[in-house]
Order: C-alpha cells, then structure tokens, then sequence
C-alpha cells in the first residue's frame, strides 16, 4: 500500500482527519483539486466572516459621536479594499493549512481523485497526468457547493452564487438576495451594511426558516430597520436581463412584483460533490444525494469512509472536523463514542446574532435521518448587541 490513509478533500473535515491520523502513527495523504482547506477556509467561513467584520466596522463608525469620538469628513465604505482584506485572510489560513502539513509530514497531492475498487484512488493531477494510488483506508470528505435553482441559472455576473459575492469589483447599488439561510442573510447583511439597497427573497413564512419563530421575527425586525426590504412566503419565478439590468419576477403572498436590480444572489442552499468519484463502481452506497455511512463513518465497502457535508447531519465546518478525528480514532482501534447530534452548537453573523445549541422545539423541518438514527433538530436564540 502507498499510504495507510488517503484522504480526499482538504476542508475542515479531511484536513483535521489527515492531520490526526499523522498524529496517531499513519502515513498520509491528501489529494485536493484547489486549494488546501477547502470552501470554508477559503471561499466561505472564513472570508465571509472577515468581510461581515468589515460591516461591523463601519457600522460603528456611524456611531462615533455616541461613544465620544469626533470626527471630520465622510467616512465611507471601500469595497475591493474590504475584499482584499478578505482574500488575504483566507490565503494566510490556507498557507496554514500548508504549514500543518509539511509540520505532520503528510503528503499534499493536487488533482482530482476518483475512488476505484480494492482500495485504491486515482488521482488526474492538473497537468493530466493519472495516478494509480493504494491505501488502506480512504476517507471522502469533498464537502459541498452553490445549489442552482432550474429557473435561476448562475452566470457568474448577473445572477452570482456566494463565490463572486466574495469578489465583486465594484458595489452594487441594488441587491436581490434569494434564500435567507446563513449564507443569504450574513450577504444580505453584509451589503445592506456598506451601503447597497437589499431585497430578501424568503419561499418559507419566515427569514432563517430553521429557527424559532421569535429569533426570525426579531432578524426581520432588525434587518426592516436596517432598511432592507423583507419578501417572505415569496419565490423567484424568473430573472430577464436588460440593458445590463436584472428584473426579478417575485411572486409574493399579495400577488407579483418586479424588482429591478443591479445584481441577483442565490443563496438557495448547497449541493454535495459526489460527481466523478466512482461511488457507483467502488459499490458505495448512496441515499438522497448523500453517503450513507455508520455512526463511525464506515460506508457499506470496508475500507472506505465518509464525512462532513457528503453524509447526513448539519453542514457546519465544526461537525466534519468532529467526524473526521471520530473516523480516524476509530480507524486505529482507540475506543470512541458516536457524535451526539442534538447538541451541534452554530451560529449566524448577522446583527443580531444566532446562537444555537441543544433540542430545537419547531420542527421547521422533518428531523433528519443520520446513521439510521433520529437526529433532535437544534434550538437557536438571537443574541442582540
């Protein structure tokens, strides 16, 4: 065998696995088509959260006289300033990620993997070339993408996903926002904060559906005050382009309306990666567009694992990282307990902000189904400044 543990995907999920499993005498190695550390480290939690400290910046400074501070001039908001700020962030956290690596000798292999039979991975490196690697134990951990909408195709200009909303050149002056889960709503926030007009598009009665009906009543408030304008119990029926122009067809619970825009968001959920991987061939198993794994992460094929947003369970960077030391704990025979799911803390950087932790009490969902096992939605509470 060429490595004891292959790890596939390098988000907070298979990099923590790869590096615990360094940790507990493994010869590892990580195959990653972009950068190390993933979507979170580099196109979501983390730039997006330095961005959202942008926000909360400014917003101070509009405040200045009340906590005593004078000030001349206009303070005004820098937009490729923030997104630099931003990008330097992720790329400090992914160069990290490098460091951890070299530090617990674990091989970094760029390219696109694809599981095969018998244990073994292929990997197409950037230059085409294909390589034939065996271990004994590989784990998935390929993480997730922008879910597109059949009648909300992304164009990367027009209408966007949360990549080119971490990029844009210039500020908007008009924003529609499709889906007000975490990813819409810290958006929403974020550039209603530096100064551009921001529709919220909902489908479901309330803004972040998933949690208790005070916490969404009390955003809403705060988010109608900050001036947005707040469409719940809507849907985007089409988006036409014209002279540069997007003119949103929302139909709304008081009947249909046109918003004109400079920009549409769709922040409409995400997708799994599972496409090129061979699971069909490999023979490992999958169920609504998920792996289906053990409360250890073990698939149906032994030698083969799953964790993070691939398999059942909340898609939180925190939660893979969990499963993955769970995986590799388990792999090396040290004695582990499965991860309790009904006490998954998260959280969501608008103002004000969500916490959460423990039972939820609406069911804004059916619970989900993990490892054959009911899993308690979680309850959140808004948490004002």
């Amino acid at each position: 065998m060429d490595y004891d543990v292959i790890v596939i995907g390098s988000g907070p999920g298979g990099y923590v696995a790869a590096i615990r499993a360094s940790q507990l005498g493994l010869k590892v190695g990580v195959v990653e088509k972009a950068e190390l550390g993933g979507i979170c480290l580099n196109w979501g939690c983390i730039p997006t959260k330095a961005l959202l400290k942008s926000a909360q910046v400014f917003n101070y400074t509009k405040h200045l006289t009340d906590y005593g501070i004078k000030h001349s001039g206009e303070i005004t908001a820098d937009l490729p300033a923030m997104i630099k700020r931003s990008r330097d962030v992720a790329d400090g956290m992914s160069k990290g990620i490098q460091f951890l690596f070299k530090k617990n000798k674990i091989e970094h292999l760029q390219g696109f993997a694809r599981v095969k039979p018998g244990k073994k991975v292929e990997v197409t490196g950037t230059d085409g070339k294909v390589t034939e690697l065996s271990a004994n134990h590989i784990i998935i951990a390929t993480g997730a993408r922008s879910k597109e909408l059949p009648n909300l195709k992304q164009d990367g200009k027009k209408i966007i996903g949360y990549r080119e909303a971490m990029t844009l050149k210039e500020l908007p002056k008009k924003m529609v926002v499709v889906g007000s889960g975490a990813i819409g709503s810290e958006f929403a926030y974020f550039y209603n904060s530096i100064g551009t007009e921001v529709t919220l598009v909902e489908f479901l009665p309330t803004l972040v559906p998933l949690e208790d009906e005070e916490v969404s009543k009390q955003l809403e408030r705060s988010f109608k005050k900050a001036g947005m304008k707040i469409l719940t119990s809507s849907s985007v029926e089409s988006v036409d382009i014209v002279k540069g122009i997007c003119k949103v067809n929302i139909k709304t619970s008081k009947g249909n309306e046109v918003v004109e825009c400079d920009v549409v968001l769709s922040a409409v959920g995400i997708t799994t990666n599972l496409e090129g991987l061979g699971l069909f061939e490999a023979g490992i198993r999958t169920e609504f567009g998920k792996i289906t794994v053990d409360d250890f992460y073990r698939t149906n094929v032994e030698g083969y694992y799953a964790i993070g947003d691939v398999v059942r369970g909340p898609a939180l960077a925190h939660v893979a990282s969990h499963e993955g030391i769970i995986c590799v704990e388990k792999i090396t025979g040290m004695h582990v307990e499965p991860l309790d799911y009904s006490n998954i803390p998260g959280c969501t950087y608008t103002n004000p902000e969500i916490a959460s932790g423990g039972i939820k009490s609406k069911l804004a969902n059916s619970p989900t189904q993990h490892q054959g096992k009911q899993v308690p939605q979680v309850q959140k509470t808004a948490l004002s400044r």
